[in-house]
């Protein structure tokens, strides 16, 4: 049995900024090495730092297609839509969100990961995120479903503390956290049964597996415009609830 890595980075020197570009990736393979095999928490940082870049420099949505997967989703307040149809009837906005990953979590193998991270609107409105990202053949990783929320209370302690925390053009720092939390799942043989995924009445929902059936993530959707999003990976040789996303009705994330 191989146990699943627990990588917790340390970058208060290292600004994950929207306006600079970051710290280099040899930077980030250093404070991230040490997961098992081919799953590589440090491979989600790069390629939202160099999302986020992308989003500032060529249009918000011109960024989310030129990363989304094959069959990509984003959870709207109306459920789940292709991203693709989607995005296509949007213009880039005058000025792009900012975001940067705060956690990630890996499959054994890396094939599957799902990253959270925090994100600065224009108008200084904050909120979270959860990315679901697929490794592809030429081992880059493209998103395939997108979740997002903003929060109140987060958009008040940014606005309190931080309120002059601009770049020159004006253009809002989303200055990456602390810590970077990077967990991989185990490798173990044989591996637990997959959760069974239980729908509430009244909500739809769905939950998929990764391939070497050591992720599992799931989404569920209310009419009234409620969300939820988890994700849970094996530890100790049981599943464990990495993650737990919900979006209220109001489209805020849910306060515990």
């Amino acid at each position: 049995m191989i146990r699943g890595a627990l990588i917790v980075a340390t970058l208060s020197a290292l600004a994950l900024s929207g306006c600079s570009t970051g710290p280099s990736r040899e930077v980030i393979d250093r404070a991230l090495a040490g997961a098992p095999g081919e799953a590589q928490p440090s491979d989600i940082v790069s390629t939202e730092i160099a999302f986020s870049r992308e989003a500032r420099e060529d249009g918000q949505w011109t960024a989310f297609a030129e990363y989304a997967g094959d069959g990509a989703v984003i959870h709207t307040p109306a459920g789940p839509v292709a991203a693709r149809q989607w995005l296509a009837q949007r213009a880039d906005p005058a000025a792009a969100e900012q975001w940067t990953p705060t956690a990630i979590w890996m499959s054994c193998d890396g094939e599957t990961a799902v990253s959270r991270g925090r994100f600065a609107q224009p108008d200084n409105t904050w909120g979270y995120y959860a990315t679901v990202w697929k490794r592809q053949r030429d081992n880059s990783y493209r998103w395939v479903y997108r979740i997002s929320a903003t929060d109140p209370a987060l958009t008040e302690r940014q606005r309190r503390g931080r309120a002059e925390l601009l770049d020159p053009d004006g253009v809002i720092v989303v200055e990456g956290d602390p810590m970077i939390r990077g967990e991989v799942s185990e490798c173990t043989a044989p591996m637990p049964p997959p959760p069974v995924t239980v729908v509430p009445a009244g909500m739809t929902g769905d939950s998929a597996t990764s391939r070497d059936r050591s992720l599992v993530y799931d989404w569920g959707q209310y009419a009234d415009g409620r969300r939820t999003f988890g994700v849970r990976i094996v530890q100790n040789g049981a599943w464990k609830q990495a993650l737990r996303f919900d979006v209220g009705a109001d489209g805020e994330v849910a306060q515990p």
